[in-house]
């Protein structure tokens, strides 16, 4: 006797089941789901893979993914320090350097933004700067380049994020650094801002938009970088991953910075061992 599926469903031809744009996410704690949910938001995938070592967890996060992927255009969902971390892939995968991205000051500078339309009164959109070096303590914001509507802020206020700024422009890069511990401390950790900062890059990546975002990705020969350090700079991304590297003129003040954040990474990354 034929099955229901049989006498409801006439196949006409076979199926190619390799996914076209398929994307996999190690490691499914809050930012892993948190990046999950604004993948599927997005529509960036029609694969989304979860792998972790916790098995009941993986598998209690799929189902609850998986039942709820009616109100997502994603047909599958299957279970399977950030700049050294990506030193680290890069050494250990043997992919290309151009393929392999921190997401890096991506979300620095997206916070950057916001603050910087809070203290304005203006969209974070229309708001612009960036934040390069280091993802933490020792990113560098580049005040030079702060501006709205082309306007730049330097050139209204010469002093701007020095300690000699009397509107202390300063405090918003403190606040930047200091936001994700003071989120960790109100609510255990950090989420849904990295997820969609990485559907963002993912988004860039896929579609080969070709975008500048600023992503961690080996610095050596920039700015005076003797080292393979992986440190965020404006990257043009597409297909084919970092495409491009945008030459941003840094002022002496914000190269020593930046050299200063390098200088950060390679006392810990000089002593690791493969």
């Amino acid at each position: 006797m034929s099955t229901v599926k049989e006498q409801l469903i006439e196949n006409l031809i076979a199926e190619d089941e390799i996914s076209q744009c398929k994307i996999t996410i190690v490691g499914i704690g809050a930012v892993g789901m948190a990046c999950a949910i604004s993948i599927l938001l997005k529509d960036l995938a029609d694969e989304l893979a979860l792998v972790d070592v916790v098995p009941d967890k993986l598998k209690g996060e799929t189902m609850d993914l998986q039942h709820g992927s009616l109100f997502f255009t994603t047909s599958k969902i299957v279970s399977g320090q950030v700049d050294i971390l990506t030193y680290v892939v890069w050494k250990l995968s043997g992919l290309p350097v151009t393929r392999v991205i921190g997401s890096g000051c991506n979300l620095d500078s997206a916070r950057f933004r916001y603050l910087v339309g809070e203290k304005l009164g203006v969209h974070p959109t229309s708001c612009h700067g960036w934040i390069i070096g280091e993802h933490g303590d020792s990113s560098v914001p580049l005040w030079s380049g702060v501006n709205v509507a082309g306007v730049a802020l330097k050139n209204l206020n010469p002093n701007l994020g020095t300690d000699s700024d009397k509107e202390q422009w300063k405090n918003v890069h403190r606040q930047v650094v200091n936001s994700a511990y003071e989120i960790i401390k109100l609510k255990g950790y950090t989420s849904w801002a990295i997820g969609l900062s990485v559907a963002d890059l993912a988004g860039s990546l896929l579609k080969n938009l070709r975008r500048v975002h600023p992503v961690s990705t080996m610095v050596k020969g920039l700015y005076g970088i003797k080292e393979e350090i992986f440190l965020s700079v404006p990257c043009v991304l597409g297909r084919n991953g970092v495409s491009d590297v945008v030459k941003v003129n840094l002022n002496p003040e914000e190269e020593a910075l930046f050299k200063k954040s390098a200088n950060t990474l390679w006392e810990v990354q000089k002593n690791l061992k493969f």
